[in-house]
C-alpha cells in the first residue's frame, strides 16, 4: 500500500466539523442515511481514499445492500452478508473495523472483483429498532488513524440523532396522549358556569382534572397533582385518569373506588411516585360531597366568606392502605370553588416571595362576580404577572365552579 502524508488537522476538522454539522440539521426520514453516507463520501473521497459506500440493513439472518440502487443489480457488490460471519460480528464488537487481512473480509467480493487495490471498512448504525452496516471500500494510500477518528465521530453523530429523533417522538406522542385525558370541554350543568385550565412546566405534566356527568342533577370533579415533573408524572397521571373513568359511577360508593385506586397506584408506581387527588359530587341543589386527599385546599367564595375544604385523608400512592373519609358543603347561589394545584401558589417572584394562598383568594374576591371563565384568566394572569411572566416552576391547574344566582335580576 502507498503511503502517504496524514491530511493537515485544521482543513481535517473544519471538513469533519461540517458534515457533523449536516448529520444533526439534515432532515430526517427514509433517506437520512444514505444522504449523510454519499455526503462522507463526498467530503473525504480524496483525503481519506473512500469509495463506492453503501448501506446494508439488518433483516432476518443478514444484512440486505438497501442502498444505493444502482448497486443492487451490479456483480461488483455483495448483496447479503449473514448476520453470523465472523467479520460481521467482530464488527458488532468493535462499532467500527477496517478488514485489512485478506483471510478475514466482510466482503470477499472486493479483493475477487477488482482489479486494483482495494479493502473494506465498516460502521454499525443503530437504531431503537433497526440496524446498519455502513460499508466503504479504501483504495491504496489510507491511514488507519484517519479512517477509525473519522468513522467513529460519524457513527456517534448518527446514532445521537436517531435516538434524539426517537425521542423527540416519544415526548410528542406523550403529550398528545396527555392532551387526550385531559378535559377540552367543560359539562354543561345547567345553573353553574365551570371553566378549568392546566399549565406543565414542561411538555407532559404531572397535575391532572377532570369531569363526570352522571346524568341532569349530579356530576363529578376531580384535580389532582402527581409528584415529580415530565414523563414519569404524566404516566401515572394517565393511571389515575383511567382508573377513576373506569370505576366512578353514580351508584358507586366513592370512597370504597378511591380507596381501590389507591392499591392500584401504590402496587404499580415506583415508591417515590405518589398524587394528591381531590375528587366531589356535586347535585345540582348545590350540595357538595367530597374527598380530600392531601391535595391543596379548595375554597369557596361567597361575598366575603371564605369555605376551605379541608384535607379528608393522605395522598394516594405513599401506603397500600389509607385512612379517608367523605364530608360535605353547601354552595350558594353566586358562590365560587375554587379547585388548584399548587403550582399557583407556590409561584415565586424575583425575591423568592411564594404567591400564596392568600394572594389567590384575594383575586376570587376581587372578580367573584364574573364569569367562571374570567375568573380563571384572572388567577393564571395574576400569577404569571407576580413570577414576572417567566417559566413556570411547576405545574399549575386550576378548575372555576360558580353557581350562578337566578334571583338577582339585571335592573
Amino acid at each position: 500500500m502507498k503511503e502517504r502524508e496524514m491530511i493537515e488537522p485544521k482543513i481535517f476538522y473544519r471538513k469533519l466539523d461540517f458534515l457533523l454539522n449536516k448529520i444533526g440539521h439534515e432532515k430526517s426520514g427514509k433517506d437520512f442515511l444514505f444522504t449523510i453516507v454519499k455526503e462522507l463520501e463526498n467530503t473525504f473521497a480524496a483525503d481519506l481514499n473512500i469509495v463506492n459506500g453503501r448501506i446494508y440493513e439488518e433483516q432476518e439472518n443478514d444484512y440486505v445492500l438497501i442502498s444505493p440502487e444502482e448497486y443492487f443489480k451490479s456483480i461488483k457488490f455483495t448483496t447479503m452478508i449473514s448476520k453470523e460471519s465472523s467479520p460481521v460480528l467482530a464488527l458488532m464488537k468493535s462499532k467500527s473495523y477496517i478488514f485489512d487481512n485478506p483471510g478475514f473480509t466482510i466482503d470477499s467480493s472486493i479483493n475477487s472483483n477488482r482489479k486494483e487495490y482495494s479493502i473494506p471498512a465498516a460502521f454499525t448504525v443503530k437504531g431503537i429498532e433497526d440496524n446498519w452496516i455502513v460499508l466503504f471500500e479504501l483504495k491504496s494510500g489510507w491511514i488507519r488513524e484517519e479512517i477509525e477518528f473519522c468513522f467513529n465521530a460519524v457513527r456517534n453523530a448518527i446514532n445521537s440523532r436517531i435516538y434524539s429523533e426517537a425521542v423527540k417522538s416519544e415526548i410528542e406522542q406523550a403529550v398528545l396522549i396527555q392532551q387526550s385525558l385531559l378535559p377540552t370541554t367543560a359539562p354543561v350543568i345547567p345553573g353553574y358556569q365551570i371553566s378549568g385550565y392546566s399549565q406543565p412546566a414542561e411538555l407532559v405534566g404531572g397535575d391532572l382534572y377532570d369531569y363526570f356527568k352522571f346524568d341532569e342533577t349530579s356530576f363529578g370533579i376531580c384535580i389532582g397533582d402527581a409528584s415529580g415533573h415530565g414523563i414519569p408524572a404524566a404516566l401515572l397521571v394517565r393511571d389515575v385518569v383511567t382508573g377513576l373513568r373506569m370505576g366512578l359511577e353514580k351508584e358507586m360508593k366513592t370512597v370504597y373506588t378511591l380507596k381501590k385506586l389507591n392499591r392500584v397506584i401504590h402496587k404499580s408506581v415506583y415508591s417515590s411516585l405518589f398524587v394528591s387527588l381531590f375528587y366531589a359530587d356535586l347535585e345540582i341543589n348545590g350540595n357538595l360531597f367530597y374527598v380530600n386527599a392531601g391535595h391543596p385546599i379548595p375554597f369557596l367564595v361567597s361575598g366575603k366568606e371564605i369555605t376551605l375544604l379541608e384535607s379528608t385523608g393522605l395522598i394516594f400512592g405513599a401506603l397500600p392502605e389509607v385512612s379517608i373519609h367523605q364530608t360535605y358543603v353547601f354552595i350558594k347561589p353566586g358562590s365560587v370553588l375554587v379547585l388548584y394545584s399548587d403550582g399557583i401558589i407556590e409561584r415565586q417572584n424575583k425575591q423568592k416571595e411564594e404567591f400564596g394562598i392568600e394572594r389567590l383568594q384575594e383575586v376570587v374576591v376581587k372578580n367573584q362576580m364574573k364569569t367562571a371563565n374570567e375568573i380563571l384568566n384572572e388567577i393564571f394572569n395574576a400569577a404569571k404577572k407576580f413570577g414576572n411572566s417567566g417559566k413556570w416552576e411547576d405545574d399549575a391547574t386550576v378548575i372555576i365552579i360558580k353557581r350562578e344566582d337566578n334571583t338577582k335580576k339585571i335592573s
